[in-house]
């Protein structure tokens, strides 16, 4: 894992760009998709009758939060010898009173968003595993699934923090019993909040940072890199 971290630190911004778009922006949107898919089969139709349901990253793109936010973290990440990217989606509207078991039915379909990550940060390790196993020397695929493993990695494992609006945070209260799921609920609106200050603190990164690099040595170790 360090010498793919350096591998990728070498890259100029230019190459850094190249080699992690398609990794994140698929890792952003079809996080999205996934929820509205689960939530599709649990009963709310609402993403699939907005076009949600899709791997088109068009139907998912924000500006600010797909394109602008990643550009930023990864650049930052650059400038401290840390690859880490950032970033969401359009949030993917989910009507939980459609659903066929609201409380239980929205951990669900909030666990989707970080299982579609695991599986593609999976998919990205296959490609990585077939690369070695047949010696194939593409400097660029080789990264850009190393990028894969380690934006997905990221990804789930912030969204699995237990703060609401995270997945985390849904999949927390979908557990609690009706008082403190309700007490949990209450911490949404200032989730963005809460998450700024545990950055800023240096908390974010000091529990995050240890979960993020096992897992993404994890997968390294799997697929014989």
């Amino acid at each position: 894992e360090r010498l793919a971290t350096i591998a990728l630190m070498e890259l100029s911004v230019m190459q850094l760009v190249a080699v992690y778009a398609i990794p994140v922006i698929f890792a952003i949107t079809l996080h999205e998709a996934a929820h509205g898919y689960v939530a599709f089969r649990l009963g709310d139709p609402t993403a699939k009758l907005l076009g949600r349901i899709s791997a088109n990253p068009v139907k998912h793109i924000d500006l600010i939060g797909t394109i602008v936010v990643p550009g930023l973290t990864l650049l930052a990440s650059k400038a401290i010898g840390l690859p880490m990217v950032f970033g969401w989606a359009k949030p993917v509207p989910v009507n939980g009173a459609m659903l066929n078991r609201p409380q239980r039915d929205m951990g669900l379909v909030a666990s989707a968003g970080p299982l579609a990550n695991f599986l593609m940060a999976t998919a990205w390790g296959l490609s990585l595993g077939v690369m070695v196993f047949f010696s194939i020397e593409n400097d660029f695929m080789i990264l850009m699934a190393i990028a894969g493993i380690h934006v997905n990695v990221v990804l789930a494992v912030l969204n699995l923090m237990p703060v609401p609006p995270l997945d985390g945070g849904r999949i927390l209260i979908s557990l609690l019993p009706a008082k403190p799921a309700a007490l949990v609920a209450r911490l949404e609106p200032y989730g963005l909040i809460i998450l700024l200050l545990l950055l800023a603190s240096g908390v974010l990164g000091k529990y995050l940072r240890p979960v993020i690099d096992y897992v993404t040595s994890f997968y390294f170790y799997v697929f014989g890199f």
